[in-house]
Order: C-alpha cells, then sequence, then structure tokens
C-alpha cells in the first residue's frame, strides 16, 4: 500500500472517487431524479462501481431514495434517487451598498430563512456585528446535528464598495472604510466557520449555474440589476472569473451618457454602464432629492403601476445596456444572456423582451444575436449565489479535483488553481469542507 502511495496511483484513485461521487450529485443536482442505471450510464461505470459511489452518499447523507420507478420492463422496479435537502446546509450574506442580507440555505437550494436590513452600507464594525447576530439566529433553525453539516458562509458583495460613488449618486457615508476592509477574516473569526469570498455578480451566476438554468446550458453571460448592475461569465459549465475576479463586470462597459435629467454629468465624454443601469439611478430618477430613502419594495411598485418616470428610466437602462451587450457579444460570442433584477418577475419578462429587440436592431451586418432568458431567482438571485458558494466548492465535480489540486494555469504562478481560477480545495463533509477562499 505504501509503494501505491508513493507511486501516485492510490492517491489518483480517491481523486477519481471523488469526482465521480461529484458528477452523481450534479447530475441529480440537474435532473431532480435518477435510477442507479441512468447514474451508471451518465458516469460510464459499472453497476457495481457506480452503486460503490451510492451507498458512500446514501451513509454521508447526501443522497436519498425517493421511491420505486415501473417502466414497464420485466423485472424488478428501478429505484430513484435525489439530493437530500438536509444533507448540508450554507449561510449566505449578501452585501452591497444599500443593503445587507443573511440567508440560510439546504442542499437543494431552498431558502429556509433570512434577515434583511436596506440601508446605506454602515461602518463595517457595525455591520459584522449585525450579520453575526443574523447569523446565530438563522442557525437556530437546525437542530444540533443539523448545525454540524453546515457547509461555511458564503459572502458575496461588490468589489470596491467604495468606488462610483459619483456615477451612482451615493454619499460618501461609510464606503471609504470598507476599501481595506477583510469582511471574510472577521466573519471567520466571529464564526468559527469557514468563509468563501466573491464578487456579488460572480456569486449569482454559480446560483444561475448549480440550481438554475445552468442545469441545462454550460454557456451564458449572466446579468443581475440591482443598486448596480453586476454579472458573471459562464463558459462550458463552470463560471470564468478572470484574473482579478472581475469577469463578466459589465459594469465598466463604457457607454454613451444617460439622456434623463436626473443622470448625475459624466467624467468623460463617455460614461459607465453601472451608471444608466442599476436600481440607483432608477430611485434618483423617481426621486432626485430623497432616493436614498426609497426601498426595493417602492420601486417594484413604481415598475408595477407603470410610473412614467420608471418608464423612462427602463428605457434609458434598455438603449445603454444594448449597447453594453453588442460588445460583450463581440468578444464572447456567447449564445444565451440570462437577465434578472431586484424588480421582480414581470419586470424580468418584459424587460428581457425589450433586451431582445434592442440587441438584435443593434446587430451589425452578418452578425446574429444572442438568445435572451430570465434568471431564476429574482431578488434571491445575490442570496442564493452567496449560499451557493460553499456547496459549489464542497460538491462541485471541479478539474482539480482530478489533479490532487495541483495548478492546471502557468507554470510557477504560485496558485493553485482549477480552470475556472477558483482557488483549489479537496474538500469533504466530516473532514468540516474546505478551506475558505482567500481571493
Amino acid at each position: 500500500m505504501d509503494e501505491i502511495r508513493k507511486s501516485g496511483r492510490g492517491s489518483n484513485s480517491v481523486q477519481l472517487r471523488r469526482y465521480n461521487e461529484r458528477i452523481v450529485l450534479q447530475i441529480l443536482r440537474r435532473a431532480g431524479e435518477a435510477s442507479k442505471a441512468e447514474l451508471a450510464r451518465a458516469v460510464q461505470l459499472t453497476n457495481a462501481a457506480i452503486g460503490a459511489i451510492i451507498q458512500t452518499l446514501i451513509e454521508e447523507g447526501l443522497i436519498v431514495e425517493a421511491g420505486k420507478r415501473h417502466d414497464g420492463s420485466r423485472g424488478q422496479p428501478a429505484t430513484i434517487l435525489k439530493l437530500a435537502p438536509r444533507g448540508a446546509f450554507s449561510f449566505g450574506v449578501r452585501l452591497d451598498r444599500t443593503s445587507l442580507e443573511t440567508v440560510l440555505m439546504d442542499f437543494s437550494g431552498q431558502i429556509i430563512n433570512r434577515r434583511t436590513h436596506e440601508m446605506i452600507l454602515p461602518e463595517p464594525a457595525k455591520a459584522l456585528t449585525i450579520l453575526t447576530d443574523d447569523l446565530e439566529q438563522l442557525r437556530e433553525n437546525l437542530s444540533e446535528g443539523e448545525q454540524d453539516r453546515i457547509t461555511g458562509i458564503g459572502l458575496a458583495q461588490p468589489f470596491n464598495l467604495g468606488a462610483w460613488l459619483h456615477e451612482l449618486g451615493l454619499p460618501e457615508a461609510h464606503f471609504k472604510d470598507w476599501e481595506k476592509y477583510d469582511l471574510a477574516s472577521a466573519l471567520e473569526e466571529e464564526t468559527g466557520l469557514p468563509v468563501f469570498s466573491e464578487n456579488d455578480g460572480t456569486a449569482a451566476a454559480v446560483a444561475e449555474l448549480f440550481y438554475g438554468v445552468g442545469r441545462q446550458n454550460d454557456n451564458f453571460l449572466y446579468l443581475f440589476l440591482g443598486p448596480a448592475i453586476g454579472g458573471g461569465l459562464v463558459m462550458n459549465g463552470d463560471v470564468v472569473r478572470g484574473v482579478s475576479g472581475n469577469s463578466g463586470d459589465v459594469a465598466m462597459i463604457p457607454v454613451p451618457p444617460s439622456k434623463l435629467p436626473t443622470a448625475n454629468a459624466p467624467r468623460q465624454e463617455w460614461d459607465l454602464l453601472l451608471a444608466r443601469a442599476s436600481l440607483v439611478a432608477l430611485a434618483r430618477h423617481m426621486s432626485p432629492d430623497n432616493f436614498s430613502e426609497l426601498s426595493r419594495t417602492d420601486l417594484r411598485q413604481a415598475i408595477e403601476e407603470a410610473d412614467d418616470k420608471a418608464r423612462e428610466w427602463t428605457e434609458d437602462c434598455v438603449s445603454a445596456l444594448a449597447v453594453a451587450l453588442r460588445s460583450a457579444f463581440a468578444i464572447l460570442d456567447m449564445p444565451l444572456v440570462v437577465l434578472d433584477s431586484d424588480l421582480g418577475n414581470d419586470f424580468n419578462t418584459s424587460f428581457a423582451e425589450a433586451m431582445a429587440s434592442a440587441v438584435a436592431d443593434a446587430a451589425p451586418e452578418s452578425r446574429t444575436s444572442p438568445q435572451m432568458a430570465t434568471g431564476s431567482f429574482g431578488q434571491d438571485a445575490g442570496a442564493v449565489g452567496a449560499a451557493s458558494l460553499p456547496q459549489f466548492f464542497n460538491f462541485s465535480p471541479r478539474t482539480a479535483i482530478l489533479t490532487g489540486g495541483r495548478s492546471l494555469g502557468p507554470a510557477g504562478s504560485g496558485r493553485s488553481e482549477d480552470r475556472a481560477g477558483f482557488p483549489a480545495r479537496a474538500a469533504r463533509l466530516g473532514s468540516h469542507l474546505a478551506t475558505p477562499n482567500r481571493l
């Protein structure tokens, strides 16, 4: 046995087994349920091999039997398997410039409970107190045994919180205090749980990949219209981060200045997309003097009532985003754009239809346009995205599992990463899962 370990074959076998286990979990997550034979065919394993994997996952409490299926053939009916909703849990913390939200999520992607605070982001120490109190209250929704199955805390927040306040029309407040504050480390120290930190747009894209349209689509650009627009890029069934974690950051795409009288004057001849495609811009257009007092509920109500100012902002937002998407499509050649927002399903549907028309109208000669789809989570996207991070890192069949965490990137880079750019982790339920994300 020692010789096998020294040769690496024993280690490779363990890694392959782990990879196949995660493939099984991914198939069940995408399909909802499957039989042993279907899993064996999908993973291309023998019945004996897939049976051993299924037994391990059942013993670990990650999958359960969900009845029998009679397909009309001879023999015993097939046992149907599915994910165990209470097989694992995770916390999600969504932080942005105008709100704080904390959720508890189960293994099936369902939110068990939440805590929400709509406010201009307070100083770090006050925010930490609010979040740790919320986490403790959410933990009480689980039994003592279930608390041992918490995989960690996912933290989703915009990068550079103190930047672009002029474009967003926000007060200085305490945003600059966040530039050098490491909330992930502070939460980890306070709670004792591993914290997985990510850009909020990328985190929401992880949720869409893990629990939404990503179950049927491996390539898409994800956009979320919140206080500012955010985005994430999914290619070949994996999230692409980029060198600095800003891949899919459409907010920084230059666009023509807004024609709305309430828009801040741009600093250049052009403006940034986030200045026009943001709920802050909507609130400012509706109430220039008191826009910070408008909640998401107020904005959603204005959209539902077809308020004239809400309609004017929507037209301006669509115009700006159409230009940005033509630029993105020219570089990425992606087949699908997934649009989500804090404004509700009716808005998302009409917005996607308007975007499809605007992007097609702006198409250059001999060029097609990507399809438009609505997101799966609406205002929950950021929170589900945050809570998805611990489960993504612990249970997704990433390439690094097969390479023992060795870097697939340039030699000598000094980082151990998989093809998506995430720091590699060999995590298992029972070894407290994973090393926290330090991006």
